[in-house]
């Protein structure tokens, strides 16, 4: 019972140890075929590091190598800026919403830091960029080594303009932030953790976040097991945009499920 609760508890806050290991990378046939049968061009990295092994697998390696917009993927790293600056105390926080009418109805009304991230908010962290400037985001992305640490172009940057990060640099990122390794507050980091959950059983939590520019789609996050983590990130272009979104999880979710890393009750 006692080991039972450890697991758990480090699940909790993501922080079962990762073995100092060598990377091997194994190209997937299967997981390509996928892209292939729905018409699209699109890429899955999965590092797979249960029982402390460090195995990289994935479809279209050259692609996984591209950088591309993170798009809402990177309120991740967006949420850790806000709290490291102090636009923001916790997840209880309310960000009031401005009255402007959007799109999405779960926008129109005040946020939290939970919301935000579940409803992937967009003018929330509009706010927040507006708040840092370009200085200070400029100088947090290249602590972390996000990417190509852009924010000229169109805004918001992160969808329209500039930023751009490949499949590979995400997990990379992930696992920094999984082992809480990343240069901020580890409170922080295990906030920002938290309210990445996206379903959770007995044994397994599921952390991740979906971003699409319109015309690119990702989902990356990670599998939490008693073993270890399994990270994931995936894009994928949209030719037929909202009509190819659900392919994001469904993609991820079958390769998951080769390697027994996917729940089976999710």
């Amino acid at each position: 019972m006692r080991r039972r609760n450890f697991i758990l508890a480090s699940l909790a806050l993501g922080t079962l140890p990762l073995a100092q290991s060598q990377t091997t990378t194994q190209d997937m046939p299967a997981w390509a075929a996928q892209f292939k049968e729905a018409g699209v061009s699109g890429c899955i990295a999965v590092l797979d590091a249960r029982g402390g092994a460090q195995t990289l697998r994935v479809a279209d390696g050259a692609r996984t190598q591209r950088r591309f917009s993170p798009a809402s993927t990177f309120k991740i790293p967006h949420s850790l800026f806000a709290l490291d600056a102090g636009l923001l105390r916790d997840e209880f926080q309310v960000i009031p919403w401005d009255g402007v009418q959007r799109s999405v109805p779960a926008w129109n009304q005040d946020q939290t830091l939970r919301s935000a991230m579940r409803s992937s908010t967009v003018w929330v962290y509009e706010r927040f960029a507006r708040e840092l400037g370009a200085a200070k985001e400029i100088e947090y992305l290249r602590r972390l080594d996000y990417g190509n640490a852009a924010v000229s172009g169109a805004q918001p940057f992160w969808v329209e303009g500039d930023l751009a990060i490949s499949a590979v640099e995400q997990f990379a990122f992930l696992k920094r932030l999984y082992l809480n390794e990343l240069p901020f507050q580890v409170a922080h980091q295990r906030l920002v953790k938290d309210v990445m959950v996206s379903a959770a059983g007995p044994d397994w939590i599921l952390r991740a976040k979906t971003g699409w520019t319109g015309r690119i789609g990702w989902w990356v996050g990670w599998v939490e097991w008693p073993e270890g983590p399994v990270f994931f990130a995936m894009n994928m272009d949209t030719p037929n945009r909202l009509q190819d979104l659900p392919q994001r999880q469904a993609m991820v979710r079958a390769a998951l499920q080769t390697l027994k890393a996917w729940p089976q009750t999710l």
